[in-house]
């Protein structure tokens, strides 16, 4: 059976409304879309790192609750397990504080095992932080020896927007790597300070990646793969929060290629009614994630669908 493996930042998401905490949930990009595959009963293997302390055992008792290896998780003593504080607006858009404390040692996990056709998923600054880098590019290059889908969240925040001309030869590697790219309308705007998405793609993404998924929040999403280039609308919703949007997005995208079996040599040759039906796993999980103040999916919306 294929399996999707993940790498990403494990975090405490502490969600405030109107000024008051309102929840606490376990987060983090790449985790939140695994968490959403994971109680689907798709075969989940998460690679990341939290402190051996009481967040750390929310974080990782709530992995096994929810169907996510916890094997290649890296518990450090020194440090502490990082939280964020997340402050909603009146859309219900977040804005956010992050505490972190790291170790100097990190990512001390083995390799997990991928074979052809896997999925492996990665994005955000996590995957550009030079302390990390070594470690990315070791997994990175054997999910790419092992003929895996490679998919790449940029995740490229505001924060980050002003070491962009730092970071881009790291990001441009992350590209080459990747068999499909997905960004936000923010996240282009912040990497490579334009909008015009059929421009970035020809200038920017093309080159490396020939797969590439734009979302522009509650409007059209493009799919550019070569001279292809489609748009697909977005039905409207009322959020409650926007926190896991994007996460749930990856992670109906992934399900998707599970779904109708695209796998590693397909990408080449797919036609447009697979990728619409993919692209629309994406829209229908990230709107579904917007009805709650989770960062995932609920567990009666992943009752209701079949995996196999």
């Amino acid at each position: 059976m294929r399996k999707v493996i993940g790498i990403g930042e494990t975090i405490l998401d502490i969600i405030f409304k109107n000024g008051e905490p309102h929840k606490a949930v376990p987060g983090g990009s790449v985790f939140n879309g695994l968490v959403s595959l994971g109680r689907l009963g798709i075969n989940i293997s998460f690679i990341s790192e939290v402190g051996n302390d009481r967040v750390g055992n929310i974080i990782q008792n709530f992995m096994k609750e929810n169907n996510l290896s916890t094997d290649f998780i890296d518990r450090f003593p020194d440090g502490k397990s990082p939280v964020s504080l997340a402050f909603l607006d009146e859309n219900n858009d977040a804005s956010y504080i992050f505490y972190k404390d790291y170790p100097k040692q990190r990512l001390e996990v083995p390799l997990p095992r991928i074979n052809e056709d896997d999925i492996f998923i990665f994005g955000s600054y996590y995957a550009l932080n030079p302390v990390l880098r070594e470690r990315m590019l070791e997994f990175l290059q054997y999910a790419q020896e092992r003929k895996a889908i490679i998919y790449y969240d940029l995740n490229f925040r505001k924060a980050h927007a002003h070491e962009a001309i730092r970071l881009m030869p790291m990001v441009l590697d992350n590209l080459e790597y990747a068999n499909i790219v997905r960004g936000s309308d923010e996240d282009l705007l912040n990497l490579f300070g334009k909008t015009d998405v059929e421009k970035i793609y020809k200038d920017n993404i093309q080159f490396y990646c020939e797969h590439f998924i734009t979302t522009h929040g509650a409007e059209e999403i493009h799919f550019f793969s070569g001279s292809k280039h489609e748009t697909f609308a977005v039905p409207p919703i009322t959020p409650v929060s926007t926190i896991g949007a994007g996460d749930n997005f990856n992670a109906g995208i992934l399900y998707g290629l599970l779904k109708y079996n695209v796998r590693y040599e397909d990408l080449k040759t797919e036609n447009k009614e697979t990728w619409e039906k993919v692209i629309g796993c994406g829209i229908l999980f990230a709107s579904e994630a917007c009805k709650s103040y989770d960062n995932y999916i609920s567990k009666e919306f992943a009752e209701k669908f079949i995996f196999l």
